[in-house]
């Protein structure tokens, strides 16, 4: 089989500039027939055309409505099947409202994947006036980034008693904030990586018996090291920005990273804006306990003349953190088995990260050094202008520009 696949893949190359879209459709078709029982999934395989292109050639040919091959374009330009999205362009939104308030485990909805079936959501769509069927309910929900995923077996010891009481709490805050138009941010820190010539994971398009060389042995470079990406998701606008940190992460880094978004984006993005609201996780070095962390916000408030508003997510739940889902995955996925040979090819891959929901990252080196071990005095946090929340002051809190 692999070498009915190779042979057909050669034979589409070669073919592939001479015919047009029809001529390959044949062609196509033609090879599927005279294959035995599973032709078309073997040229499916082979070519990347769709099964139901393949057997919409193998009716053109049983039918004998095969015209011979001529010059010019198959269709005009602009011509063939639009998507049910540019018919109803609210489509889209109108499915995810119906699977995200559902989605199963996370009061919050930022894990990504569906509860309902295919079956019901098409139903539910078609009372609501919309033409779809369950296959494209599906599609749909593979480009809005759902998947469906089976039970796992992750959580240890008991949960906190009011996690869920802290999920609905950070999402009628959300909510609140983006309805009046105000900027909601989703932060953390990616996960360390080795900067050299050294394996990643993942499989890219490379030529036949030409894998990458890389190194054997993963040991960091003493002149590169690793880099420390900082992240910043702007959940309304769906956008990201990266600070890629060559130091150690600390709550410094993190703030600084935020400064840099909104002095690059933010502002630009809110210009009315006077107050902004960050997620975070407990930990880390924007860690809930941490003063240095709010004492760092409290520099970013009077920097920016924002009251910063902190939600953390409860001791034990970063992976419900939206910019894990939303730009984190993709980050990955984009330089999926690419050594990470530079600073520079960091920063490109990092900033040509997209996506068709229309996700937009920028992306910046910083060289800055920041030193572990600072200490903050509780005679300087008396000084901040820090206001805890009735629910949960110790997760939920603001900071006043002074």
């Amino acid at each position: 089989m692999g070498k009915e696949v190779a042979a057909l893949r050669r034979k589409f190359r070669l073919l592939g500039d001479v015919l047009d879209e029809r001529g390959r459709r044949v062609w196509a078709a033609a090879e599927a027939d005279s294959l035995p029982h599973g032709g078309v999934s073997l040229v499916a395989k082979a070519t990347g055309l769709s099964r139901s292109t393949i057997h919409a050639g193998l009716r053109e040919l049983k039918a004998g409505k095969v015209k011979p091959l001529t010059a010019g374009r198959v269709r005009k330009a602009g011509g063939g099947r639009k998507p049910l999205t540019f018919h109803q362009p609210d489509l889209l939104q109108a499915l995810e409202q119906l699977v995200e308030p559902l989605t199963r485990g996370d009061p919050e909805s930022f894990l990504r994947w569906s509860a309902k079936s295919t079956r019901k959501l098409a139903a539910e769509l078609k009372r609501q006036g919309y033409s779809i069927g369950e296959r494209k309910v599906a599609a749909l929900l593979h480009r809005l980034g759902y998947s469906l995923q089976a039970n796992r077996k992750t959580l240890e010891g008991r949960q906190h008693p009011d996690r869920n009481a802290q999920f609905d709490y950070v999402n009628a805050r959300t909510k609140s904030f983006l309805e009046q138009g105000l900027p909601v941010i989703s932060v953390d820190t990616k996960k360390k990586e080795l900067v050299g010539n050294f394996s990643n994971r993942g499989r890219e398009w490379q030529p036949q018996g030409e894998p990458q060389k890389t190194l054997v042995h993963d040991f960091a470079d003493e002149q590169l090291g690793k880099i420390v990406p900082y992240g910043i998701y702007d959940v309304g606008r769906n956008q990201g920005w990266v600070s890629v940190g060559i130091d150690h992460d600390t709550a410094e880094f993190a703030v600084d990273s935020i400064l840099a978004w909104w002095k690059h984006m933010g502002a630009k993005a809110y210009p009315q804006a006077s107050k902004i609201m960050i997620m975070a996780d407990a930990g880390g070095s924007n860690a809930s306990r941490s003063r240095l962390w709010k004492a760092s916000l409290q520099r970013l408030a009077n920097l920016t003349g924002l009251e910063i508003h902190v939600a953390h997510f409860p001791p034990g739940t970063s992976k419900w953190n939206k910019i894990e889902h939303r730009m984190f995955s993709f980050i990955t996925h984009n330089w999926r088995a690419t050594p990470l040979v530079s600073y520079q090819t960091i920063v490109h891959l990092i900033s040509n990260t997209r996506t068709t929901a229309g996700l937009k990252i920028k992306a910046i080196l910083t060289r800055k050094t920041y030193p572990t071990g600072i200490q903050v005095p509780a005679s300087e946090m008396a000084k901040l202008s820090l206001r805890p929340d009735t629910f949960h002051g110790d997760w939920n809190y603001s900071l006043l520009p002074q």
